[in-house]
């Protein structure tokens, strides 16, 4: 029972991150405008993501404009995209894995292999939490860089936006929900051997014989009635 709750608890995990990725993926708010030197005081900001580019201007008009050209693209923002997407479709299919795993569903259910799911499920998504923390770093690494690099201007400098940050928490939930369904999944493999014993003696107990003296005496005195000249058709 303890072990069924943490597997529905590791997957919810990985299903909040699993969304948190999808939020973090699509939105502009990956790079914003540092309002540092003489941008302390704007009239308009600029953020930037892995799709699109927007503007937000101080009147309230809200613009964006997505990225028309896929190979003039900086290569460190065509890996982050490519990884982000490859994130996304383990931790749907690490979700689709698990589900079949679960103790608390009805696929598989009673079959050796039903542990084995949910195991490669939480591998999945541990593996879809990795792929989504690399661009994530990696683009947190390249703010922060410029950010304190003294050459570059103050209007070319930004911060670290809001998408970043969720994509830490997002690839955090997902590896602690995909290593709780692997926790959970090989102590019930450890359990399972310990439940059997039981039936499987009860299964390979021997079953009743009558015994077979009677038919044994009653051989023994037919024949040894025949042997002392007796036959049993002079008393019929």
């Amino acid at each position: 029972m303890a072990s069924s709750a943490v597997q529905l608890l590791g997957f919810c995990l990985s299903l909040l991150g699993l969304i948190g990725t999808l939020i973090a993926t699509i939105l502009p708010h990956w790079w914003r405008t540092a309002h540092v030197g003489t941008n302390i005081i704007t009239a308009v900001a600029y953020m930037k993501g892995l799709w699109m580019e927007c503007v937000w201007h101080s009147t309230g008009i809200y613009q964006c404009q997505v990225h028309r050209s896929q190979l003039a693209l900086p290569r460190d923002l065509q890996v982050a995209r490519a990884m982000m997407v490859i994130s996304c479709v383990l931790s749907v299919l690490a979700g689709v894995v698990a589900v079949i795993g679960m103790k608390c569903t009805r696929c598989a259910k009673g079959t050796p292999a039903k542990a084995s799911f949910a195991v490669s499920g939480g591998i999945l998504f541990i593996l879809a939490g990795l792929v989504c923390l690399v661009p994530v770093s990696w683009t947190t690494n390249d703010v922060i860089t410029n950010f304190y690099n003294p050459t570059l201007p103050s209007g070319m400098k930004y911060e670290i936006g809001q998408a970043l940050y969720l994509g830490f928490i997002s690839a955090s939930l997902t590896i602690l929900g995909g290593a709780l369904l692997c926790t959970s999944s090989q102590c019930h493999q450890e359990e399972t051997p310990h439940q059997t014993q039981p039936s499987s003696g009860r299964r390979t107990a021997p079953s009743y014989r009558p015994p077979t003296v009677y038919k044994g005496n009653y051989a023994s005195s037919l024949t040894s009635a025949s042997r002392s000249g007796y036959r049993l058709n002079d008393y019929v």
